[in-house]
């Protein structure tokens, strides 16, 4: 067991408990030294490290550091302390402990060797996520974290059954490439799932952006990126996720063109751009594997500068959409200056990180003959560029002001000052990037193979140049014609936000109607007062028929309270609430469901 120490889940454990019970000074160096501890021991791990343990009849091997879980372990353990950074000023005790364990459940799937073992972290990943996603303690952040949780536990669920049909026809544990079947089918379901893969993805920009500043930079990190490792250790060479991948990237970069919120835009940039990593996954040659790979580590850093970009913004005037801000660029020249590091890096801009590693994938989908692979990619390359390195800077902070900015007097806001540690994480983030796009070797030194790909050739450069000049000079020319509105983008997920609420609604809008006060023949006193105090209820007229049965023992009075009662169970489940469910109360539902699939797992076992 002394070998479990070497894990660099531990720390991160370790730092989720302190920070919960010592005070805020101590949590503030205790947030800092875990991911510090957890880097140290990502480092430390040699090729072919193995531990494991003994669970029933079974051989878990609870960790594994190979080739390909190196690069993952060393951002992730980078990215949560640069997150928690950021979060200093703002993150307290039960915050910071959601989002250790959360990074800590990460790293654990990186690490898993065994199916089991990448079970468990998966879901103690799928609980904390939503405990990040609460603690913004707002009404629709706790509606979204609630949405999140069970899209999430479905998931997992899909995972569990795949993983124990896969033991059922193999006898083995062991987390490597599936071969086809079931099995595999539903462990894929559950990855793409986590990847926010249209139409599973609703989850991700209905849930991000109501989390606290800090939190959202957490959240950009892990999820997906735990589930773009999970395919490339499961599923390389899955030819599906060549078009899904695409499908992803063109789905993603078009809804962000329309969105007007700030943090949402960027979401969706998520889903795009998580659609290169699998389009390369499913493209499997070993260029592709270091494409995705590489591309991954650096979204992880620009994705995040940009979500502390806005978040500042946020965070400074309590504003985030697009139209009600603007005119901030002398106000809040840091942040703007960060922001376009991360803007310039996401949009594949030469010199900065998404340039040396995003256009690895285009190169391997060129090397394959997948010609409409890479025309598609590098529209969507145009589209990213669009957005978020022009349209969502002009509009918050070039553009003229919007109702936003200004008080009801006219009075203009003065965004308030933002913390120093707001400011060094964003700096070192910013520096991260260009110094991964003037050394890139750096970078390629982490990859699981060796990288074969020169990216400054000149046919690349000026390629690149080209496309986004040409992109820049007709968002200028159509400026004007391109203002920010007040809008909301229909998306997936109003298939269960607003749907049941129109059914319920259709329902109700029948209307009250009165019960008899006496039961009518053959009918139970019980069912007549179940009926009377459902009052909402529509039934059938009085007489002569009142007691005739609708079906084998089913009286009128009874079919009407049962209707009462599916209404009240609609309106307690789709009605809104006046504020974010209870905390202990939500993770007592995540303790019971979790502990609920580990004994099914022993059962199964034991069966």
């Amino acid at each position: 067991m002394d070998e479990l120490l070497l894990h660099p889940v531990v720390p991160m454990l370790i730092g989720a408990v302190l920070v919960r019970v010592v005070p805020q000074r101590v949590g503030n160096v205790v947030v800092i030294v875990a991911p510090l501890a957890a880097l140290a021991a990502v480092a430390s791990l040699e090729f072919g490290t193995s531990v494991t343990m003994g669970f029933l009849a079974w051989e878990l091997e609870v960790l594994r550091a190979d080739a390909l879980s190196r690069p993952f372990g060393v951002i992730f353990a980078g990215v949560a302390l640069i997150a928690a950074t950021y979060g200093l000023a703002t993150q307290r005790g039960p915050e910071r402990t959601a989002v250790l364990v959360y990074a800590g459940a990460a790293m654990g799937v990186v690490y898993a060797g065994d199916l089991l073992t990448l079970f468990v972290f998966w879901e103690i990943k799928a609980i904390a996520s939503t405990f990040v996603i609460l603690a913004r303690r707002t009404p629709r952040a706790g509606r979204a974290g609630m949405r999140y949780l069970f899209v999430h536990i479905a998931g997992g669920k899909l995972l569990l059954a795949g993983v124990l049909v896969h033991l059922s026809q193999t006898g083995s544990l062991r987390f490597e490439t599936f071969e086809p079947g079931v099995a595999a089918t539903l462990i894929l379901i559950a990855f793409v799932l986590s990847a926010g893969m249209p139409p599973l993805h609703a989850w991700l920009k209905d849930a991000y952006p109501e989390a606290t500043v800090a939190g959202t930079v957490f959240l950009s990190a892990f999820t997906t990126k735990s589930a773009v490792y999970a395919l490339l250790r499961g599923f390389p060479g899955t030819e599906a996720l060549i078009y899904l991948g695409v499908a992803m990237a063109v789905y993603g970069v078009i809804f962000a063109i329309l969105e007007n919120d700030i943090r949402r835009l960027l979401s969706y940039h998520i889903i795009s751009q998580v659609g290169f990593m699998v389009t390369a996954v499913g493209i499997g040659t070993t260029a592709a594997i270091n494409g995705a790979t590489a591309h991954a580590f650096a979204h992880i850093l620009y994705k995040g500068l940009l979500l502390m970009g806005v978040g500042a913004v946020l965070h400074a005037t309590g504003r985030s959409k697009a139209n009600v801000l603007g005119g901030l660029a002398h106000r809040m020249k840091a942040a703007l200056t960060f922001y376009m590091v991360g803007a310039i890096s996401i949009s594949s801009v030469p010199l900065f990180s998404g340039f040396v590693s995003k256009e690895i994938i285009v190169d391997a989908a060129y090397q394959s003959h997948l010609g409409w692979v890479v025309i598609v990619l590098k529209v969507v390359s145009v589209g990213t560029f669009l957005s978020t390195g022009l349209k969502l800077p002009y509009a918050t902070w070039f553009g003229p002001e919007g109702p936003g900015p200004r008080s009801s007097e006219g009075a203009r806001l003065q965004p308030a000052p933002l913390p120093t540690s707001m400011h060094v994480a964003m700096a070192v983030t910013a520096g991260l990037n260009l110094l991964l796009g003037v050394v890139p070797s750096l970078l390629y030194a982490l990859m699981p193979e060796t990288v074969v790909y020169e990216p400054y050739s000149v046919g690349k450069v000026l390629e690149k140049v080209q496309i986004l000049t040409f992109t820049g000079l007709g968002f200028w020319l159509l400026v004007a014609w391109l203002p920010s509105k007040p809008h909301v983008s229909l998306d997936l997920d109003w298939l269960y936000r607003r749907l049941p609420e129109l059914i319920r609604e259709r329902v109700a809008a029948r209307g009250p109607v009165s019960l008899p006060s006496a039961p009518a023949a053959g009918v139970p006193a019980e069912a007549a007062t179940g009926a009377e105090v459902a009052t909402d209820v529509e039934v059938a007229p009085t007489g002569p028929s009142a007691g005739t049965t609708v079906a084998a023992g089913t009286t009128r009075a009874e079919s009407s309270t049962a209707i009462a009662r599916s209404r009240r169970l609609l309106t307690r489940v789709f009605q809104p609430t006046e504020g974010p469910p209870d905390v202990p109360t939500t993770w007592a539902l995540g303790a019971v469901i979790l502990l609920a699939s580990l004994v099914l797992l022993v059962s199964s076992l034991l069966w």
